[in-house]
């Protein structure tokens, strides 16, 4: 094209000229026919540019309605669609005008307005003392952030792992340079505070949760106080265990630990089991104890009543009280031990005693004297039952009358 204008621009030499044309009327020519293009001029038919009389004037371009469709075109480039879950925040040279909600919307096309869309749903994922290839499966420890101090002055290697989503989408475009940058230097931060003001067994065990619920609002307080638009939704612990240096030693730690709490078990159930075995045999005892107590109270205090009883029937009649005490002690003596009872009435001079019930009686010690006294009275079978009261009511009576003689 610009050689072509060159050539139009190409005056024939005069006679006897023989160097090149002068280059400021050049481009003077040049310049002219670039302004007739477009202040209207164009060649008409098959003319030779090459001949500068085949250019000839023609209607002016139209410049209207090109402005009015490059126009349309750039009003229709503002209109921009917001999805489910976005906000668009509309920046008018750079400053924050608006936040649309999702739908079909329009801004000033730019560079007078630019959107930006925020998704705000999405939950967001980054790990913190490792990194995990989601296409091998590998997993890469980072010991600069896993490996922290405890309470105790223990190194601990913890691995965990925080998700996050937004809850402002002005705080999260303006005042975040990095938005994953943000959440793992809290991350990092809150950790350290919390595992750093405990133990090193409560970390590894009993404590998880605990760890994992102070570490979350430490975070969530962190973040906030830099008005970074970002809410933390959970924090998951991978893996919490001593360095790998000192893995051995502290696993045999552990095992010591175990053995411990099982021998404090098993001492634990025993004690258990007899301690309310002891517990019932002491009160056993205690109850009997007691119980015989009662008992032997209770017959002193019948025997005691009975005896005043006695005294004061005694008071009243002395020779009948005596002679039924007399008669009651007979009683009680020959009710336990072997009687031979002899009728000297019909002058029986034969007497059978049961030697063998007797011999049996010294050897084992445990036949009373009522069966000694049934076999005498089943071999005396001529001798009656009243024969026998008679016998002894007779005797009993001598004895006491012969008693009173003596004692007067």
């Amino acid at each position: 094209m610009l050689r072509s204008l060159l050539r139009l621009n190409r005056k024939p030499l005069a006679a006897g000229q023989d160097g090149p044309p002068d280059l400021d009327e050049l481009f003077k020519d040049l310049k002219n026919k670039v302004d007739r293009m477009f202040t209207g001029t164009a060649k008409k038919g098959g003319g030779n540019f090459n001949n500068p009389q085949s250019i000839k004037p023609s209607d002016p371009l139209p410049i209207g309605p090109i402005l009015i469709i490059v126009l349309l075109v750039w009003m229709a480039s503002g209109f921009y669609i917001v999805d489910q879950g976005q906000r668009g925040v509309v920046l008018r040279f750079g400053e924050n005008t608006e936040v649309t909600l999702p739908g079909p919307r329009w801004h000033i096309p730019y560079p007078i307005e630019t959107v930006e869309t925020v998704n705000l749903e999405q939950v967001r994922t980054i790990e913190v003392g490792y990194r995990s290839s989601g296409a091998t499966g590998t997993v890469t420890n980072e010991l600069r952030e896993s490996l922290m101090l405890t309470g105790d002055e223990n190194i601990i290697d913890l691995q965990f792992a925080v998700q996050y989503n937004l809850k402002s989408v002005k705080d999260f475009l303006f005042n975040n340079r990095s938005a994953e940058k943000s959440v793992r230097g809290a991350a990092e931060t809150a950790i350290r505070e919390v595992v750093g003001k405990s133990e090193m067994d409560f970390v590894l065990y009993e404590g998880r949760e605990e760890i994992v619920i102070g570490t979350k609002a430490l975070m969530q307080d962190i973040l906030d106080r830099y008005a970074t638009g970002i809410n933390i939704t959970s924090v998951t612990m991978q893996n919490a265990q001593p360095p790998q240096q000192v893995q051995a030693a502290f696993d045999d730690a552990v095992k010591a630990k175990q053995d411990l709490e099982r021998q404090i078990n098993e001492g634990q159930a025993y004690a258990n089991d007899i301690i309310p075995k002891a517990s019932g045999t002491a009160s056993r005892l205690i109850a009997e104890a007691n119980g015989y107590r009662v008992s032997i109270e209770n017959e002193a205090s019948g025997n005691a009543s009975r005896f005043d009883q006695i005294l004061t029937e005694y008071n009243r009649a002395p020779e009948v009280t005596r002679t039924r005490l007399f008669l009651e002690a007979q009683e009680g003596i020959m009710s336990s031990v072997s009687k031979v009872i002899v009728d000297q009435k019909e002058s029986n001079s034969l007497l059978y005693l049961p030697l063998d019930k007797i011999i049996q009686q010294s050897n084992t010690g445990k036949t009373s004297g009522l069966d000694l006294s049934k076999a005498s009275n089943e071999s005396n079978a001529n001798v009656s039952a009243s024969d026998v009261i008679n016998s002894i009511t007779d005797r009993s009576r001598s004895a006491l009358r012969a008693r009173e003689r003596d004692g007067r």
